[in-house]
């Protein structure tokens, strides 16, 4: 990742203390890596921040990432057969749709409305403010590569 602009950190650090957590540099990079490559994962977070910070650990992003998850600053997706992924858009209950075959995942807008947009037919007593949906199929590059590999057999 590059180095971010003045204008980007303020705003970076504006939020993180909107979310009532300390401004670190930390905090700001991995911040600032996910609004540029949302879906990573905290490996894949922790490869665009090093050079910027050299001295941070994995273990120290997995800790901003925990902080940031449960202050409501940064959404974790767990897909099935693949790491926890992060992303900053919270709040206005999307889904996704995950390509079995290469692992792209890609936002959804919510498919009925207002949260929770899908409604359970038994809620066992909870009130449930949101519904996490994972889409699951192939992505259109993958759908054209298993044609070519096909016609290949023939």
């Amino acid at each position: 990742m590059t180095q971010l602009d003045p204008l980007e950190s303020a705003g970076l650090a504006d939020s993180v203390r909107a979310a009532g957590l300390k401004v670190t540099a930390p905090r700001l990079a991995v911040l600032g890596m996910l609004q540029h490559a949302p879906h990573s994962s905290a490996e894949e977070v922790f490869a665009g921040v090093r050079n910027e910070l050299p001295g941070t650990s994995v273990q120290a992003v997995y800790g901003v990432l925990a902080a940031f998850t449960f202050a409501g600053l940064v959404r974790r997706i767990d897909p099935a057969s693949s790491p926890a992924l992060f992303e900053c858009r919270v709040g206005d209950n999307h889904h996704h749709i995950l390509c079995v075959r290469c692992g792209d995942l890609k936002d959804v807008d919510c498919v009925i409305g207002a949260a929770p947009c899908l409604t359970p037919s038994d809620t066992s007593g909870f009130t449930v403010y949101a519904a996490e949906v994972t889409f699951t199929g192939l992505c259109e590059p993958c759908q054209k590569q298993l044609v070519l590999e096909g016609s290949a057999d023939q």
